[in-house]
């Protein structure tokens, strides 16, 4: 197989390198805090927009040149695509892959058909594996393209659209399982609803919470050690989505007792899409326990839907960095559910985006090392929070005082309270320098 044959496998460069096959800041072998590049990020392909992505928009049909694939449903051309697959991620130096059950393999008329296609397409990924290396960071069911989910999976009000979500997942968890892979991730892309009015939300949520118990048993039982991940996303395509933003998804699994089995797979656009920053949705994730992976990819912020745009802003990967050096992230990856534009339709442009986005994360990765070697922000933050450090302070932390305690202790003092600035701009400024300062 030689589908990319103007393509050698990409080496690093460093970062005076002008050419665009070749890794400027990614080296996979770099130890940063005693660690290497590779092990850090764990860098992983999705399959869907990469192999199966046509770029066909609400306006338009694919344009997407992709001399390996017929363009047919058939078995023999999706192990075709796989093999190609395998091929990409080698000469990219990848570790990892990730997919849906309907990417790899086509849907037959039967749930039984479609087991049968999939089983087929799993053997020749597991001989690819094998040959090469490269690992399954997670497997996943489609839930939401196939006209039966149109009122949800997990969520649905057709008991049998229910049943049968549930028998994909378990053969997704199968295969996934037999691929060795890392992770299994639920996406409820259309777990939400259009109109309350049609809508017993408390009844779709006890479904959706037996779901996930039932995917924990089942795993239990056929042996899967992997790690469940639930994405969280507010909109698109439903009106609302109950996994609407990291604070939704873990409260959810609290008030169902799912804590102990799931963590979330953050991504940057859907963050975005919630009003959020990724910093914020990782932070808030990684502090309660919850931080399991991340999608890397981006949106366009004079757009307001989901553009699943490649990452190349050094800020935005040194904000991640930052987040996923202090929780870590292992097993889960840096996955890159990321689209090349529907005008870069040449083969070659997959290799080009994901260049561009592992550069951006390896240099991220090394300016939030530096900043961290440096203690440059943790003074802003001692400093900022430092009157709790005094007695009162340790008090009220302790749990040792009450609100007449606190006001015994304040009457006499009056307005006395004197705040220090925050430092906004000045902590801006020694980002930016660091930017700089990393060659």
């Amino acid at each position: 197989m030689n589908a990319f044959p103007d393509v050698s496998k990409i080496r690093y460069e460093g970062p005076q390198s002008e050419n665009p096959l070749a890794f400027r800041w990614y080296n996979p072998d770099e130890l940063v805090e005693g660690k290497s590049m590779k092990d850090h990020l764990r860098f992983t392909v999705c399959y869907w927009h990469t192999f199966r992505g046509t770029g066909s928009d609400p306006f338009g049909g694919g344009t997407m040149l992709r001399p390996w694939d017929d363009g047919s449903e058939s078995v023999a051309n999706a192990c075709n695509r796989a093999r190609v697959a395998f091929e990409f991620f080698e000469k990219l130096d990848v570790p990892y892959y990730a997919f849906h059950d309907r990417d790899i393999a086509p849907e037959g008329k039967t749930l039984a058909e479609s087991n049968a296609n999939l089983d087929a397409v799993v053997a020749v990924l597991k001989e690819e594996q094998q040959r090469s290396g490269v690992k399954l960071l997670w497997g996943t069911a489609n839930m939401f393209s196939n006209p039966r989910f149109m009122h949800g999976a997990a969520t649905t009000c057709n008991v049998e659209v229910y049943a049968y979500a549930a028998a994909q997942v378990k053969k997704a968890l199968e295969v996934t399982k037999e691929l060795g892979g890392e992770n299994y991730v639920f996406w409820g892309g259309r777990e939400g609803y259009q109109n309350l009015f049609n809508t017993d939300m408390k009844r779709e949520m006890d479904h959706l919470a037996r779901f996930f118990h039932m995917a924990v048993d089942y795993a239990k039982e056929i042996g899967f050690k992997g790690q469940f991940l639930i994405e969280p996303k507010p909109k698109e395509p439903t009106k609302h989505q109950y996994d609407s933003d990291a604070a939704a998804c873990l409260n959810f699994l609290r008030a169902y007792d799912l804590m102990d089995y799931f963590k979330l797979n953050i991504e940057t656009n859907h963050a975005t899409l919630a009003g959020h920053t990724m910093m914020h949705e990782l932070e808030y994730a990684g502090m309660q326990g919850g931080l399991g992976s991340i999608d890397a990819n981006t949106g366009d912020l004079m757009l307001g839907w989901d553009t699943d745009q490649f990452p190349t802003d050094y800020y935005l990967t040194t904000q991640i960095m930052l987040v996923l050096l202090k929780y870590g992230l292992a097993p889960g990856g840096v996955n890159f559910d990321a689209k090349v534009r529907r005008e870069s339709f040449e083969p070659l442009d997959l290799f080009y985006a994901h260049i561009g986005g592992m550069d951006a994360f390896a240099k991220g990765l090394k300016v939030a090392a530096a900043i961290r070697a440096d203690r440059a922000l943790d003074k802003f933050v001692d400093d900022r929070y430092s009157s709790w450090n005094s007695d009162l302070g340790r008090k009220i932390e302790s749990g040792a005082v009450n609100f007449k305690d606190l006001e015994s202790y304040i009457m006499p003092k009056g307005d006395s309270a004197k705040n220090a600035s925050g430092r906004q701009e000045l902590i801006e400024h020694v980002l930016n320098r660091y930017l700089d300062k990393v060659k």
